[in-house]
């Protein structure tokens, strides 16, 4: 393992690579910090409580900043506005005739999809950090909770249209940076920029959550450890299978040369849609806190935040569960065409093997689809349901190996490693993975 560390720093291009990654996301862990104008640092401990006691939205959306949101500071939005704009423009590709048309434009469609999701991410900027700042002058509410020190609290003193103005254009410059800093690590450093930083913000956490539940008990702490551990080695088994399809092209002869005959294969991966489902179930089970904190009904609030928001409620958990479930395969049908995939192997002049071109092999790649979907949902929900029962059970806040974290950690570390190794293996030098 040594020699395989000492082989990535001898390789000057990949050794620049990687000290550039590491520089970006120490600015990136610096700006998590940067306070906030205006702020009155004497609540932000408050809110910081409020956080590790109940969890819900707040932890959340904590979670993707890396503890920038709870520390109010310059990119406290993190990378969720990046994130959710991506989703929807994959979402408006399937029903907008002119984005499905960029992405079969190839590099040129890619470039304008890219800058209109740059667009579209400035301006969620712009309402989320609004919607922030409001709920921060509130200081109860919404995915702040319902926590009585936060009661009459305002984060934000001598609250006025300059100061928000000020505030919300701090907030959503800071989330136009984090992008520019995603892509530079995508173009200059290695892996994909994006999804490092999302991986620094999850690390970043794990420490303190750890640490906090070792304090309670260390039976617990050992127990979380030995479940993590476990929940990793079966994420890394999962994430590597695959169904593949063999497609055999048919020979022709092209002059004097024969082309064709050969035979290759289509990777289905058994998680398709990745971390996106977990994403959009607690996006969807949050979204009612974020309605109800703008408005005056106390009373739904509270049920709200004790029924909807709250991980350890049993409404929450069922929920969650089903709705995992259902995102699995509404994104997989949206991520994977098979009626484009089968056009795509009819017009190369290929054939699966004992299935006809056209309609037969677009109904069977459904059918293959739908049945390592069922295992792969599944697979999702035990991943994200189990650290919510030890929170039902043990009455723990936080929990550092929950599903959505433990899956972006592991999923981009394995893509980070092979990126890695690929350029060890082009110069000759043994990869980490085998």
């Amino acid at each position: 393992m040594l020699s395989r560390l000492r082989n990535m720093f001898r390789v000057t291009d990949l050794r620049n690579k990687i000290l550039f990654t590491l520089f970006v996301i120490a600015i990136y862990r610096l700006g998590s910090h940067l306070p906030l104008p205006y702020v009155d640092f004497s609540v932000i401990q408050l809110l910081k409580d409020q956080a590790e006691e109940t969890g819900g939205a707040l932890q959340f959306l904590d979670l993707f900043s890396g503890g920038a949101l709870t520390n109010v500071a310059v990119f406290a939005l993190g990378i969720m506005p990046y994130i959710t704009s991506s989703i929807i423009m994959q979402l408006l590709a399937v029903v907008i005739p002119k984005l499905e048309e960029w992405q079969q434009q190839g590099q040129v469609g890619q470039k304008k999809i890219t800058q209109w999701t740059r667009y579209l991410t400035v301006a969620l900027a712009l309402m989320q950090s609004t919607g922030i700042v409001f709920a921060l002058h509130q200081g109860s509410g919404g995915f702040l909770g319902n926590s009585a020190a936060l009661q009459g609290k305002d984060l934000i003193p001598h609250f006025g249209a300059a100061r928000v103005m000020l505030i919300v254009i701090t907030l959503t410059a800071g989330t136009a940076l984090i992008m520019w800093l995603g892509e530079l690590i995508t173009q200059r450093g290695i892996g994909n920029g994006m999804s490092l930083l999302i991986f620094a913000s999850v690390v970043s956490a794990l420490p303190t959550q750890g640490a906090a539940i070792y304090e309670t008990s260390i039976f617990k702490f050992l127990v979380v450890l030995a479940m993590g551990i476990g929940m990793i080695v079966g994420i890394i088994f999962v994430e590597q299978g695959q169904r593949r399809i063999p497609v055999q092209f048919a020979k022709r002869v092209v002059g004097r040369r024969m082309y064709g005959g050969q035979s290759t294969y289509i990777p289905l991966k058994v998680n398709q849609s990745g971390v996106i489902p977990i994403i959009f179930a607690s996006s969807v089970l949050y979204f009612p806190a974020l309605i109800t904190g703008i408005m005056p009904w106390e009373n739904v609030q509270i049920w709200v935040q004790n029924n909807i928001v709250d991980q350890r409620a049993v409404f929450h958990i069922v929920a969650y569960a089903f709705l995992i479930i259902f995102f699995a395969y509404f994104y997989t049908a949206i991520a994977f065409n098979p009626q484009q995939q089968a056009d795509i192997i009819r017009k190369q002049g290929g054939f699966i093997p004992g299935i006809r071109p056209g309609p037969p092999t677009e109904r069977y790649l459904q059918q293959v689809l739908n049945r390592i979907t069922l295992p792969g949902s599944l697979f999702l929900m035990v991943i994200a349901v189990i650290p919510l029962l030890v929170f039902a059970a043990w009455d723990i806040a936080q929990f550092p190996f929950g599903g959505t974290a433990i899956l972006i950690t592991v999923g981009v570390a394995l893509e980070t490693m092979k990126q890695i190794d690929s350029q060890l293996m082009m110069r000759n030098y043994e990869g980490f993975l085998r």
